[in-house]
């Protein structure tokens, strides 16, 4: 995997899957469609789904995704061209609905405190390497360092997600 780079969208702890995608929603089927709805119910962020561009990151703190297991919220960041997302933590359940989409999640140790203390800002440009699990933010200078994608991991994403990684490797 390459190094991508791209805008932040910051989100603090705690953002919940009614935050990334409101349950009022949920009769939505098409995963092309759901991107429109993304964040509509955050507070300061109810235009990111009109803002976001294919290779945004959203960076988040501690417990990213908690709340219900609607896969929805892991659909409409996928589809609106957010290539993974970075967080200190995330739920259990939003992150193996992300990994069974081969939608990458990056856990970064003190994302956090950097989100509080600026060294990563809203709209910054960041440089991402989800197979070292390196972030540099080019505006502010700061690097911090993630785990990396594991082979596993990098292999179902390659796949496009855990159904057609099983169905390739069913031998």
């Amino acid at each position: 995997m390459s190094k991508q780079i791209g805008r932040a969208w910051v989100f603090g702890d705690d953002v919940d899957t009614d935050l990334i995608y409101h349950n009022k929603y949920l009769a939505e089927t098409d995963p092309k469609q759901m991107p429109q709805y993304a964040f509509e119910y955050y507070p300061g962020m109810e235009d990111f789904a009109k803002q976001v561009k294919p290779g945004d990151f959203v960076v988040a703190g501690r417990n990213f995704g908690c709340g219900s297991s609607r896969e929805h919220a892991v659909y409409c960041l996928q589809y609106a061209g957010v290539p993974c997302v970075l967080a200190e933590t995330c739920s259990r359940i939003y992150y193996r609905n992300a990994i069974n989409n081969g939608y990458p999640v990056l856990f970064v140790k003190g994302l956090s405190q950097a989100i509080k203390d600026g060294g990563i800002r809203n709209g910054d440009t960041l440089e991402v390497d989800l197979s070292t699990g390196s972030i540099h933010d080019l505006d502010t200078g700061v690097q911090v360092h993630g785990d990396a994608v594991s082979d596993l991991e990098h292999d179902i994403m390659q796949a496009g997600g855990l159904f057609q990684y099983m169905r390739a490797h069913k031998n």
